[in-house]
């Protein structure tokens, strides 16, 4: 049996890379087919050439996660496994620190490199498929300036476009209809923002969930602007939405070209944007795929079932 070894780059960190009761570990052995023995300094890794290289990778790439502070699960170990498997480069960019003791950090490459774009670009592009979490990404960054007090202000904005249902129907009155529109929004910042503090925010007007309609004529100054479905804008509201940014904000623009809910003889803003800007260097555009989907397994699943 062919082996190799790595070093331990800190002995603190193995609870983390192996789990409680070295529940991670036993999921490595077991997909790659590899003994893994912890010998004072360092990992002997045992198994066929190719599972020994994969599983070094891994190990390595996990401690360097853990390093991060990064809590790492059996979801995670499962992703990790999967990009070692495709020869991708396991994420472990440093976390995105939000309110409290949490932290949100991407979970697979294509989020790492979303990552890296929205702290270099004042204007960043993202499309995907449902749950790659390009919109809570966006959102715990913005969170994150916020709490450092690199902006004033969070600025989150989606069109109120149904999809195969009628907001007429809805009870209640405009602000009622509109608010299952911007729920996801809503559920992404409770997620990072304890209640009290987030209530707080709103009523200061530091944290602001809108329609896209409510964007018009208004010029946002050191502000976190994010466009949410914005698939569903049409060329006349992604150019009035664009053109909002002030001095110091930034812009982050998420949609999913697949799931246009526009009447037919409506072009998509979202795709006329891509075209129209895809030559002008300061904008970033970052496209995620079906690998970078890190909800309920079963989501990826679904996906590939509906293409």
């Amino acid at each position: 049996m062919n082996e190799t070894s790595i070093a331990v780059i800190d002995s603190k960190l193995l609870f983390n890379v192996f789990g409680p009761s070295d529940v991670n570990l036993r999921q490595i052995r077991q997909t790659l087919g590899i003994k893994v023995i912890l010998d004072n300094d360092k990992i002997i890794i045992r198994g066929a050439p190719d599972a020994i290289r994969k599983g070094a990778t891994l190990l390595e790439q996990l401690q360097k996660t853990a390093l991060n502070n990064c809590s790492i699960n059996p979801d995670d170990i499962s992703r990790a496994i999967s990009e070692v498997n495709q020869d991708k480069k396991i994420t472990n960019a440093k976390p995105i620190e939000v309110f409290g003791s949490k932290q949100v950090r991407p979970k697979t490459a294509g989020q790492a490199e979303y990552l890296e774009k929205l702290r270099q670009h004042e204007i960043v592009f993202c499309i995907g498929p449902a749950g790659t979490g390009k919109t809570y990404l966006a959102v715990a960054k913005s969170v994150e300036t916020l709490k450092n007090d690199q902006v004033k202000k969070i600025v989150l904005v989606r069109p109120a476009v149904e999809a195969g249902e009628n907001l007429g129907f809805l009870p209640g009155d405009l602000q009622a209809k509109i608010n299952p529109y911007l729920r996801p929004l809503f559920d992404a910042l409770a997620d990072m923002i304890e209640r009290d503090l987030l209530k707080k925010y709103m009523e200061e007007d530091r944290i602001e969930v809108i329609p896209l309609a409510y964007m018009r004529g208004r010029t946002l100054n050191n502000a976190a602007i994010i466009l949410d479905e914005a698939q569903n804008t049409t060329i006349a509201q992604m150019k009035m939405f664009l053109t909002r940014m002030g001095d110091s904000s930034t812009i982050v623009v998420c949609g999913d070209t697949t799931q246009i809910d526009l009447p037919e003889n409506k072009k998509s803003g979202l795709i006329d944007a891509l075209n129209r800007l895809k030559h002008i260097n300061e904008i970033a555009i970052v496209k995620l795929n079906k690998s970078d989907i890190v909800r309920h397994k079963l989501v990826q699943k679904i996906v590939n079932a509906y293409e």
